[in-house]
């Protein structure tokens, strides 16, 4: 479990994330949500290790990581997949695989390919491997960098904007994939603008406005709430 509590974050004078708090259990799916400027990227960045939190605490399964750069929250099981295109675009999709793979202690080179092999599989990817990461459509590209995720082994996947420039299509792939790693027993974090399809796969949702937690609860508890509605979502908004 991922337990963060108590997290500020201040630029200059502006106190952007006041007493933050969220917790990520595994195999569910939690959403990050609320207006532009609530400071939600700021959360999510402090959780991943992109930003120092200037108070409060990260505890992962006991162990408290809030002051681990990024990488080290990743040789912990943290996997990130940013907003921005992430492939290595003149690799293949399968090296793009191998490059995590290789740093897999617990694997010898057969184990190796065996789980590049099933990761393909899993992810649909056994057609492109030999593709060019540039040459993939953007739900292929994402597909891509999720498998490249899951080669690391992570206990949880933070994932930031997976909506943003995707086709409609590639949107309901993503979010069968959301669900596929939750069957694994993964914790996913999603911030994204896109509220209806993340709250269409979040178990919970963590709602901030003016840098502070709105309200959380299941998706049916966010749409019945007042302040939620009056501040972010409007009276309109329907799932």
């Amino acid at each position: 479990m991922l337990v963060a509590k108590g997290l500020r974050k201040k630029y200059k004078q502006r106190e952007v994330v006041k007493d933050f708090g969220l917790t990520l259990d595994a195999g569910e799916v939690v959403g990050l949500l609320g207006p532009n400027g609530a400071g939600k990227t700021t959360c999510f960045y402090m959780i991943v290790g992109l930003v120092e939190a200037d108070a409060g605490s990260i505890v992962l399964d006991g162990q408290d990581i809030t002051g681990d750069p990024m990488y080290t929250r990743a040789k912990q099981g943290v996997g990130y997949l940013p907003q921005e295109p992430s492939v290595f675009r003149k690799l293949t999709v399968a090296d793009n695989l191998r490059l995590v793979l290789e740093l897999r202690d617990d694997l010898d080179a057969a184990g190796r390919e065996r789980e590049l092999n099933s990761l393909l599989d899993e992810l649909q990817l056994g057609h492109v491997s030999e593709q060019l990461g540039a040459s993939l459509s953007g739900g292929e590209r994402r597909r891509c960098e999720i498998a490249r995720a899951l080669a690391a082994k992570p206990r949880l996947i933070l994932l930031d904007e997976p909506f943003a420039g995707v086709d409609p299509i590639s949107v309901g792939e993503i979010q069968r994939i959301v669900t596929h790693l939750k069957q694994r027993g993964i914790g996913v974090l999603i911030t994204d603008h896109n509220v209806r399809e993340t709250l269409g796969i979040c178990d919970r949702a963590y709602i901030l406005a003016e840098g502070t937690v709105l309200a959380q609860g299941s998706p049916e508890a966010i749409l019945d709430n007042a302040d939620v509605r009056r501040v972010y979502l409007g009276d309109s908004f329907k799932l």
